[in-house]
């Protein structure tokens, strides 16, 4: 009897252990909440800043609750997509080591990328207003565009993060 009790107990225990915390983010402190993100693991970051993300562009756009997951869906998918396009430019390059015709070719490939951004936002715009109506869908890439300033904003400069040159964008 001892030992299934034990073992009961036990399966509880890593049951309890494996459940996922619902924490309230709202009530914590700074310091709290970044202990908290801090041991995560680097999925569960990825996962907690994509949620985030997602619900202050719902909250945002002011989503009707019934095209939310729809909507959602969608979004992380275009995002994905912006993503990859992005990552075809290597943006690590000192323009002034490079000679006349790489610097011609370097160049020749950040328009392509950036082309090839700009339709993906086309596409994605015409979906989306499949589930949202434009005015939304405007108000998303405004929006994004203040997202993107205030983090570049908050990007030390001062030669701790990776190359000591503000990054290069297409």
């Amino acid at each position: 009897m001892k030992k299934i009790l034990f073992a009961l107990l036990v399966i509880y225990g890593f049951g309890l252990n494996a459940q996922k915390t619902d924490y309230d983010w709202k009530k914590m402190d700074p310091k709290q909440r970044k202990e908290v993100i801090n041991n995560l693991s680097p999925e569960e970051r990825k996962t907690l800043l994509t949620q985030f993300r997602n619900n202050m562009v719902l909250d945002n756009l002011d989503i009707d609750p019934k095209d939310k997951s729809e909507f959602t869906a969608m979004y992380n998918e275009y995002l994905d997509n912006q993503k990859k396009i992005k990552s075809q430019f290597d943006s690590n390059f000192n323009p002034e080591t490079l000679s006349e015709e790489e610097a011609k070719v370097k160049l020749q490939q950040s328009f392509d990328v950036g082309q090839k951004l700009l339709d993906n936002r086309k596409k994605y715009a015409e979906k989306m207003q499949t589930v949202i109506p434009c005015q939304k869908v405007l108000k998303l890439f405004q929006s994004e565009g203040m997202m993107r300033d205030k983090m570049n904003e908050r990007k030390p400069h001062n030669g701790n993060n990776k190359g000591s040159k503000p990054r290069q964008n297409p």
